[in-house]
């Protein structure tokens, strides 16, 4: 058994003690140990705060308690409040404590303050240039400079600390070319392009669909969350929206509406795109082979730097169709693609596909009858599906029609003969 034994009254003094101190010597000091050294104005004023709040801790914490009592009973049973907006930036620390941070951050200020200079003067160059007559302006030595102010636009402001807080944090001004450089060597360098075209080419996007594909803005999309594993939360809960990302697998229910597209291009004027979304591996049984189909196509969509979203309607033309991968098939891979039109400015006329028109989709014909071509820039997306329930009741209810059911052929038996026959005269 384990004895408990009060400690005296005289372990309060082992707060005075510094050091790897044992009760013995607190009890029994000596006389050749040196005095602690004194306290410093910091301790003392903190020691004098700690006294008042003492004074004062009763009243003060029956006032906290009450006040984060009616806090969580506001925010619906101690829930966390929702995220603030990001704020403007400010220098991690103070003027002084590290001159190193002085230094450089003047340094970045200089350099930033001669290229503005150098950009006045050229702008200035090219307003004299572009006023003498046509025949006696260098037109090679104007392209230049204009190449060069483009240039020294980005070049005056990129290491500013401001405007790179602004770029990573979502505050970015997509007018200035600063901002439209770093958002774009973000995307391609920081891994989602990276990572959109690994899952491309590993899941055989190209060349199964199109030979080349060479995306030149962010195309992101979100789907509704995974259900709950209860049914009774599954028609009792709502769920959010939820960011896709490359290659992942949802389920049929996730997609049974179309998904939300936002977009983040890197020019300025307006150009006009079409979007498609096409299954890859829709079972063709007369060929014993597998087919595409087309799921979604949308033309004329006008987009520019400044429409983090689509502006006009993505369903006035082929309807979206939501994924039904049949039943004994492997997973489908179903691509969207927003690829740029030939022409930026003229709507193309492409004709509604029925639903007969649908299954077969071909593609690299309709590319080359459009002038669609995936080396010309645009925008991807990919994820996987497999059969679950739900694709049942989307054959039912939405595309009102039986289900396939799909699977390997039976295995001759070689001894089917021998089974049928007696085995007994």
């Amino acid at each position: 058994m384990l004895a408990l034994r009060r400690v005296p009254r005289l372990t309060p003094s082992l707060a005075s003690i510094r050091g790897n101190a044992t009760l013995e010597a607190a009890l029994h000091p000596q006389a050749d140990v040196p005095p602690p050294p004194p306290t410093s104005s910091v301790r003392a004023k903190s020691s004098a705060a700690e006294g008042m709040q003492a004074e004062n801790g009763f009243s003060g914490a029956v006032a906290n308690a009450s006040s984060s009592a009616g806090q969580q009973q506001k925010s619906g049973g101690g829930r966390q409040p929702p995220p603030q907006a990001p704020r403007e930036w400010c220098r991690p620390i103070a003027k002084g404590v590290e001159p190193a941070y002085d230094y450089a951050l003047r340094y970045i200020l200089k350099d930033a303050k001669l290229l503005r200079k150098e950009l006045e003067d050229l702008r200035a160059a090219i307003k004299a240039e572009e006023k003498k007559p046509e025949g006696e302006r260098d037109e090679a030595a104007l392209q230049g400079m204009r190449v060069r102010v483009d240039i020294l636009e980005i070049q005056s402001e990129v290491n500013l600390p401001d405007v790179r807080w602004k770029a990573r944090n979502g505050m970015a001004d997509m007018s200035k070319p600063i901002y439209r450089h770093l958002i774009e060597q973000q995307w391609r360098e920081e891994g989602a392009l990276d990572l959109l075209m690994e899952r491309i080419y590993q899941m055989h996007v190209v060349p199964d669909l199109l030979p080349e594909l060479h995306p030149s803005f962010d195309l992101r999309i979100k789907f509704a969350e995974p259900p709950p594993a209860s049914n009774y939360l599954r028609t009792r809960v709502k769920r959010k929206l939820k960011e896709v990302e490359p290659g992942i697998f949802l389920v049929p229910e996730q997609t049974r509406r179309p998904p939300e597209i936002s977009t983040t291009l890197f020019h300025t004027n307006t150009r006009l795109y079409t979007l498609l979304m096409i299954d890859l591996d829709v079972p063709d049984p007369e060929n014993r082979s597998f087919t595409t189909y087309l799921h979604w196509l949308q033309p004329n969509i006008p987009l520019s730097a400044f429409t983090p979203v689509p502006t006009v309607p993505l369903d006035t033309h082929t309807p979206y169709v939501p994924p039904h991968p049949q039943r004994g098939t492997p997973y489908h891979r179903y691509v969207l693609l927003m690829l740029p039109q030939t022409s930026a400015t003229e709507p193309v006329d492409i004709p509604v596909f029925e639903e007969a028109d649908r299954f077969g989709f071909d593609f690299r014909n309709f590319a080359e009858q459009y002038g669609f071509d995936g080396t010309r820039g645009g925008g991807a997306h990919m994820w996987r599906e497999v059969w679950d329930e739900t694709v049942s009741h989307i054959y039912q209810y939405t595309l009102k029609k039986e289900e396939p059911r799909y699977g390997k052929l039976p295995r001759p038996d070689p001894y089917a003969d021998l089974k049928r026959a007696k085995k007994y005269l």
